[in-house]
């Protein structure tokens, strides 16, 4: 069974490289919500914080290496969000 987990893991993790590309390229994240991104990082990190605990080799690789994509995309977020001077108004 650990092999499906493995499998899963990898492909959620790939899904992420077209994205992160994309935003690295263009600087583009203004259809990307602040919010959903804030607790979607905040989720992946407590993730890979329970795969590490519970020993899960899988669960903790494939959500550390998605909080190393989804926090760059973050950081491109966070600074739209600054030139815009939209503040916490965009978090939504």
């Amino acid at each position: 069974m650990e092999i499906l987990g493995l499998i899963a893991a990898i492909l959620t993790t790939v899904s992420f490289l077209p994205q992160v590309i994309q935003v690295v390229k263009t600087k583009n994240t203004k259809s990307i919500s602040l919010g959903m991104y804030l607790m979607f990082v905040l989720g992946v990190v407590l993730w890979a914080i329970y795969g590490f605990l519970v020993k899960d080799r899988p669960v903790f690789i494939a959500n550390l290496i998605t909080f190393c994509l989804s926090f760059i995309i973050l950081m491109y977020k966070l600074k739209e969000v600054k030139d815009n001077g939209n503040g916490w108004k965009s978090v939504g």
